[in-house]
């Protein structure tokens, strides 16, 4: 799980530790992500399933796509298809994916990198392997997370972030046990419509990690790669599950001393955001407010006026 790393990470700008009155948060939930199938076929695991969306919120979906080892021949995508009201967030590990949508955006992302895009009023795209990966198969591992617009947002105009892994903002640990690249929040390079935290954490075994937190954000950390605990209490955790914390200012996560074959450190997506606390009404690629609001985002798209396919990609729909 290479993403972006360090030679010596001592070298990094560090961590602020908490303060020393700060309450570390207590852990809410521990979910275990059930394994689904996304797009043409390929393998997620659903990190948010079971989860209540105002504990989320404002985040709304997440899926955590492979880890897989495709052979050749199989590398798997999604076809052309629609969004309004939210933004999605591509964060690639391992392998790479090409996106494009109807606004003009798009690129190649590959290890470290994130795509974010704003689909607001509406927009039509597709997220495909490229034809190399395809003939060759390879290893495919990111995590796609939906973000919530706040109500006055849903209707703005698309857009596109292009956040290389260069762009990332890399900091240590007070001790240097774990390497934290932040993806937004007050270090990060990701622009937002509303305040969040969102972060890729590497912890070394036996290393732990207590992170100042904004009181105002939920705190929410979902499990990558091997195992280790979360909170003061040390609750257990592993590969696939998310801790749901409490109020408090800070969350403290810990890699076991001893991991698995396949893993060297304990891997995490930490995030976190202001709820926007608004009705919530969802289906399929479209989230808005209400139930109305969605049937017209239905009938926009079948009215083509979300968006069309360029011309040169309509061989792809």
């Amino acid at each position: 799980m290479p993403a972006v790393t360090v030679e010596n990470i001592l070298a990094l700008p560090r961590l602020d530790e908490p303060a020393e009155s700060a309450v570390d948060r207590p852990v809410k939930s521990i979910t275990t992500a059930p394994v689904g199938y996304e797009g043409e076929g390929f393998p997620v695991h659903r990190a948010f399933a079971g989860i209540d969306l105002s504990a989320l919120d404002p985040f709304i979906h997440m899926d955590q796509m492979g880890e897989v080892n495709y052979a050749p021949g199989e590398p798997k995508g999604t076809p052309w298809h629609p969004h309004r009201g939210f933004e999605t967030v591509t964060y690639m590990i391992d392998g790479i994916m090409e996106h494009q949508d109807s606004n003009g955006g798009g690129g190649v992302i590959g290890g470290g990198d994130t795509q974010w895009m704003t689909a607001g009023g509406g927009i039509l795209h597709i997220e495909t392997p490229p034809e190399h990966l395809v003939l060759s198969g390879g290893l495919f591992h990111g995590v796609q997370l939906w973000v919530n617009l706040p109500r006055d947002n849903k209707m703005a105009s698309p857009r596109y972030q292009d956040i290389t892994g260069n762009k990332v903002a890399l900091l240590s640990s007070p001790d240097g046990g774990a390497l934290v690249r932040v993806i937004a929040g007050d270090a990060g390079p990701g622009s937002t419509y509303t305040p969040i935290a969102l972060s890729h954490t590497t912890i070394a075994p036996g290393a732990s990690l207590t992170l100042p937190w904004n009181p105002e954000f939920n705190a929410i950390v979902y499990v990558l790669a091997g195992e280790g605990t979360v909170g003061a209490e040390r609750r257990p955790i592993r590969v696939g599950q998310t801790a749901v914390f409490g109020r408090g200012d800070s969350i403290t996560v810990a890699a076991s001393d001893r991991q698995d074959s396949r893993t060297e450190s304990l891997e995490v997506f930490i995030l976190g955001g202001k709820p926007i606390r608004e009705p919530i009404a969802m289906a399929g690629p479209f989230v808005m407010n209400t139930k109305s609001e969605v049937m017209q985002a239905f009938e926009d798209f079948q009215a083509g006026r979300l968006g069309s396919i360029p011309a040169a990609h309509e061989k792809l729909s």
